[in-house]
C-alpha cells in the first residue's frame, strides 16, 4: 500500500477519497515549517508519493534523484469540492508516480 504525504495546501478531508492509500499531511508529521528542500529529503523516508499544489516545486528542486514521486495538483482551486472533481486522475496519478517523477493533475480547467 502506497504511503502519500499531503502538503500543507492539501484539504485533509481529501484523504477520505483515497482510502486504498495511507494517507498523512504535513500537519500530523510535524513538518510545516520545513521548506520543499528539506520537507522533500525528510518525506522520502517514510512516503512514497507528495501530493502538493505547489507548481514552483519541480523548478526549484531537482527531483529526478529523489526517492519520492511528486503529484501537482493543477487547479484555480483549491476547495475541497473542486478537487473531488478529478478524484479518479488523482487515484490514477499516484498509483503511476514512480520514484524521482512529477506527475499533474489538472482540476476544474483544461489540460495545457
Amino acid at each position: 500500500m502506497k504511503r502519500v504525504l499531503f502538503d500543507e495546501n492539501i484539504p485533509r478531508k481529501l484523504r477520505l477519497d483515497l482510502p486504498e492509500y495511507v494517507v498523512r499531511t504535513v500537519q500530523e508529521q510535524g513538518w510545516g515549517t520545513y521548506r520543499n528542500g528539506e520537507l522533500l529529503r525528510r518525506a522520502e523516508e517514510s512516503f512514497d508519493v507528495l501530493i502538493t499544489a505547489d507548481r514552483r516545486m519541480q523548478y526549484q528542486q531537482t527531483l529526478s534523484n529523489r526517492a519520492i514521486g511528486i503529484v501537482v495538483l493543477v487547479t484555480p482551486r483549491l476547495r475541497l469540492q473542486t478537487l473531488r472533481t478529478a478524484v479518479a486522475a488523482l487515484r490514477s496519478a499516484v498509483a503511476a508516480v514512480k520514484p524521482g517523477e512529477v506527475v499533474h493533475v489538472h482540476v476544474g480547467m483544461r489540460a495545457v
